[in-house]
């Protein structure tokens, strides 16, 4: 077989190539790495002062399960705890409105209704019927919410006298016009209510229906309105509350009674106009009502940031009385998003799905949990004067009831009589229906992107009273700061920690290095786990003390992977070689590993108004206390480095571990809000907005904490970033321009600007192992080893 002369040229290339390396490899005799010269430790005796560790179990597995298992306790507690927030006044009306007005203020922010509704006029599309009715008329709408934000819909007016008006919310995932003309002609119950003297605006709500994304079009819009402190039912309550203002302004007369109906969504939505527009005359609640300690079992566009902390619906229904409130216990929509047949949620233990929203599904209580929740509702305000107000639960087999319906229009006034079943309609508005909707969800998402870059603006106004005229007044003004990020950002648990009830055992031996499993006790049923690792050549008697690096690993790591595992090449066994240079290392397992099982406990956690970190922080908390009594800790060299989700820690949890000297952010630091909120075609390629990473949104960043701001929690400490040109994370301009706002602050407001540093490095998504080594050895006031002089 005949070898073309270039064949023959390259293979003589690439002989001498090897050749030469082999040589220069074998002429360096480079360290082997650690996964090839770490060894199980044979004796696992323990670390003197503590008990020696037993369990065999998954210890990273252990802590998932104990802090699901504490926050569900915790849920169940803040209903326990709920009526303390609360002190009613019902000597009179006009006192009860007083008294509940701080709560109408905490759902109002909660729901994020934050821009003031705008004044304007309705807007008239055109008729939506192919043929008008004798009995009313049909016509497209529109109408002002926000300076830039619309509702659209169908408005029905009857002919003759108008008794009322009444707003009919649809579930999501009906248009107007199902309220109008449907198959079963009793689910067209706004015809009825036309058909019985009231004019009746139905607005257009986001369906559930499944995007390119591979999520809900609710989530989707909801995720950036998260992260800006809104919510999409927040959005979609205040186009309700501008569609009373528009009745109101268009009735020509102020006393016209207005009331507000719906279906699921719709009847969400319209308990929370009810309970925040005191216009509202009426409100009657159908397939919506009941207990909600499972609201983290709900699709993520329910999620509201701490709601049960002081609202159950009883709660919330509170808030309509003296007005007329009606519950229909009946018939609830279907709906169900990564769930199984028997509609539990799929919770994957063992990997990604290929669909990227939250798994959620729609509450569907008993007749009997809903009346308990009524019961509770009733009780709260029996004792009102001069008298009870009118909260009346009706129990039915459809959707919405001809009980209902009689009862609310009634309500609104006295005469009035439920026209017959509706009839069939030709409506020509239904071509229409899919383009509304798209032309909705669009002005939302448009809204977003511009309070999106209004932040950056927001956050310079929050900030405002941070001193930096001298470093004194700068540790003394940060620290109210401090007390909103742990408070209202993070979210803490109001208890103490346990005794550490420290159990350690020898786990793996190298050259250099020995190093231990540690398990802490931190909370009832949580747990902090990691791995210590000490250099061979130092003593534990005390006689003397080193610094320590927390070492960080990031998404779905384990602190073994940080210690030297071979197929985790990113990590560079960081905690290996960093005890091999002569620091003492600790790998803590923070609480983001096991894919649907950590994202599913952000949401218990935010449905109490907590996060993740709000477990992470007194896990750390502990682990550096029981760091710092160990007799040869320098308790006051105790570094942090985290990459990845490691970063996102370095950035959260040093401003609340005071015990931590520094904090390095490898491989995380940017335009944080940006990255989470940005839904522009160019950003996308960046942002978690159409990620599978559901949980990483966290309520209103944009508006108070991005990375600049929660770096100056860690100032004046030392801070340092670790950038890598070629990591897909944010391009480096972004983070460029965060980090001059750090820059900004150490050194030239500041003047400690030798304490911050950023480290470019024409590299991946990986530890580099040169600036942040050298930043530790110079903060921590430890040596290099020789071999690198």
């Amino acid at each position: 077989m005949k070898i073309s002369t270039t064949l023959r040229m390259t293979a003589f290339v690439t002989f001498t190539v090897s050749l030469i390396l082999a040589q220069a490899n074998a002429a360096e005799k480079p360290a082997a790495p650690p996964w090839a010269v770490l060894k199980p430790a044979l004796d696992q005796s323990p670390l003197p002062q503590s008990q020696r560790l037993t369990d065999t179990s998954d210890l990273s597995a252990k802590m998932i399960a104990g802090i699901d298992r504490f926050l569900l306790k915790q849920i169940a507690q803040a209903a326990i705890e709920r009526p303390q927030n609360w002190n009613r006044d019902l000597s009179s009306p006009e006192a009860y409105a007083k008294s509940i007005a701080k709560q109408q203020q905490e759902l109002s922010a909660m729901l994020g209704l934050t821009d003031p509704l705008v004044t304007g006029r309705i807007s008239y599309i055109g008729d939506a019927a192919a043929q008008p009715s004798k009995d009313f008329m049909i016509y497209e709408v529109s109408w002002p919410v926000l300076d830039d934000l619309n509702g659209a819909g169908l408005l029905l007016v009857p002919e003759g006298k108008i008794r009322g008006d009444i707003i009919a919310v649809p579930e999501a995932d009906q248009v107007p016009e199902d309220l109008v003309s449907a198959k079963n002609p009793t689910d067209a119950y706004a015809q009825q209510l036309v058909r019985s003297g009231f004019r009746v605006l139905i607005p257009t709500l986001i369906n559930r229906e499944n995007n390119q994304w591979k999520m809900s079009n609710r989530e989707w819009a909801h995720r950036p309105a998260f992260e800006l402190g809104r919510t999409l039912a927040g959005y979609e309550t205040q186009k309700i509350m501008a569609g009373v203002s528009i009745l109101k302004q268009t009735s020509g007369d102020e006393n016209r009674p207005v009331g507000v109906i719906g279906w699921g969504e719709g009847g969400r939505l319209a308990l929370y106009a009810a309970a925040l527009d005191p216009r509202i005359d009426s409100a009657a609640v159908c397939g919506y009502f009941g207990p909600r300690e499972l609201l983290w079992e709900e699709p993520a566009d329910r999620n509201v940031f701490g709601l049960l902390k002081s609202f159950g619906d009883a709660e919330i229904a509170s808030l309509v009385a003296p007005r007329t409130l009606i519950i229909e216990a009946g018939t609830y929509p279907k709906y169900g998003f990564r769930t199984t047949a028997s509609g539990e949620l799929e919770v994957k233990q063992d990997g990604y799905t290929a669909l990227k929203g939250k798994p959620g599904r729609l509450l569907t209580p008993d007749k009997k949990e809903v009346k308990t929740e009524f019961a509770q509702a009733r009780e709260f305000v029996a004792a009102l004067k001069p008298q009870a107000p009118t909260l009346e639960l009706v129990e039915s087999q459809q959707p919405v009831s001809q009980a209902t319906l009689a009862a609310l229009i009634q309500s609104l006034d006295a005469d009035a009589s439920l026209a017959s079943a509706s009839k069939s309609l030709d409506l020509k508005s239904r071509e229409q229906a899919d383009q509304r909707h798209a032309d909705q969800l669009a002005e939302i998402l448009r809204h977003n992107q511009r309070l999106l870059q209004l932040a950056y603006e927001s956050r310079i106004d929050f900030m405002k009273d941070l001193k930096t005229d001298s470093l004194a007044n700068f540790e003394k003004s940060v620290e109210p700061y401090r007390k909103i990020f742990r408070d209202e950002v993070i979210g803490a648990f109001d208890l103490k920690l346990l005794p550490d009830n420290a159990r350690t055992r020898k786990y793996q031996v190298g050259p250099k290095t020995v190093s231990y499993e540690v398990e802490l006790d931190v909370f009832p049923d949580v747990t902090a786990y990691g791995i210590l690792t000490l250099p061979k050549d130092m003593k534990l008697d005390g006689s003397e003390q080193r610094p320590v690096v927390v070492c960080q690993h990031g998404l779905e790591g384990r602190p073994q992977h940080t210690v030297g595992e071979e197929k985790y090449r990113a990590y560079k066994s960081f905690s290996t070689h960093l005890a091999e240079r002569g620091f003492i290392t600790f790998a803590p397992q923070n609480p983001y590993i096991l894919f649907d099982r950590f994202r599913t406990l952000q949401f218990k956690s935010q449905s109490i108004g907590r996060t993740l970190f709000s477990i992470a922080v007194p896990q750390h908390q502990q682990i550096t206390d029981w760091l710092s009594k160990q007799p040869f800790v320098d308790k006051k060299r105790i570094g942090f480095y985290g990459i990845s989700y490691g970063g996102k820690s370095a950035m959260r949890i040093p401003p609340l571990v005071k015990n931590y000297a520094l904090s390095i952010c490898s491989a995380d630091f940017g335009e944080w809000v940006w990255k989470n909120a940005a839904t522009d075609k160019r950003s996308l390629r960046y942002s978690y907005a159409n990620k599978g990473e559901y949980e990483i949104f966290e309520w209103n960043l944009g508006s108070t904490f991005n990375y600049a701001e929660m770096a100056a929690l860690i100032c004046p400490r030392p801070f340092m970033v670790e950038r890598g040109h070629f990591d897909g994370v944010e391009p480096d301009d972004r983070v460029a321009q965060e980090y001059a706002k750090v820059r900004f602050l150490y050194q030239a407001q500041l003047g400690i600007g030798d304490r911050a540093e950023i480290e470019f490095i024409k590299g991946p998504h990986a530890i580099h192992e040169q600036g942040s080594y050298d930043f530790l050895q110079k903060h921590l006031n430890w040596p290099a080893p020789k071999e690198a002089d």
